[in-house]
């Protein structure tokens, strides 16, 4: 007994069914589906959560340090601009110290100038009284009291004080005792060994006198 055969099967009837799931084309030529694209994509941000946070913080590490970067520059440039500055003055104040060390010496030899064209007169008076008190040993006394009362004249040109003269009261700041005598009152001078000088409120030179202690 014979079955009974169907249609004959054609070529294209024995080919599997074209998959109709939608496929991307990976790098290297391979047909990846969608889905699975899909789900690398998940997995690659299930697998680095926050890369994207990452990013931005790296950017603003660099963008912290170039700032900084820029500023060690400036502040290189300022620093050598100082020390340009320090040099600079350094070399002014050199200057300047010579020039008024120079300055100090010059009014120092005008000074000095000045006090001898002064006494040159004195000189000529000393000299005028020793010849003659060599002629008149009597005119000799009254000639150097003319010469002694114009170095005094000399001394207040040059803001010289005289101190320390007899009947004055003696002053530690402007005397010096060599020796106490009694006598009716303390501490005055009773007799000058050597004249004192002062100009304003400084001491030139303490005058050498005794003075005198009551009882």
């Amino acid at each position: 007994m014979f079955r009974k055969r169907g249609p004959k099967m054609t070529d294209d009837q024995h080919k599997p069914a074209p998959d109709s799931t939608p496929k991307t084309v990976s790098e290297d030529g391979l047909d990846i589906p969608d889905t699975e694209a899909d789900n690398m994509a998940e997995d690659a941000e299930t697998a680095f959560p926050g890369m994207d946070g990452l990013d931005e913080g790296m950017l603003g590490q660099v963008q912290e340090m170039m700032a900084k970067l820029e500023r060690a520059d400036e502040l290189e440039k300022e620093n050598a601009d100082l020390r340009g500055r320090l040099a600079r003055l350094a070399t002014d104040f050199d200057s300047y110290r010579r020039r008024t060390q120079e300055d100090v010496n010059a009014a120092q030899g005008q000074g000095v100038s000045k006090a001898a064209e002064a006494l040159m007169p004195v000189y000529d008076d000393m000299d005028r009284a020793v010849t003659m008190g060599a002629a008149d040993p009597a005119k000799l006394i009254p000639g150097m009291q003319a010469v002694q009362g114009k170095i005094l004249g000399v001394f207040a040109g040059l803001g010289l004080e005289a101190t320390g003269k007899e009947g004055e009261a003696f002053d530690p700041q402007w005397h010096e005792a060599l020796q106490v005598v009694p006598g009716d009152e303390d501490d005055v001078i009773v007799q000058v060994y050597q004249l004192g000088f002062r100009m304003g409120d400084r001491l030139v030179r303490p005058a050498r006198v005794v003075v005198s202690k009551k009882g």
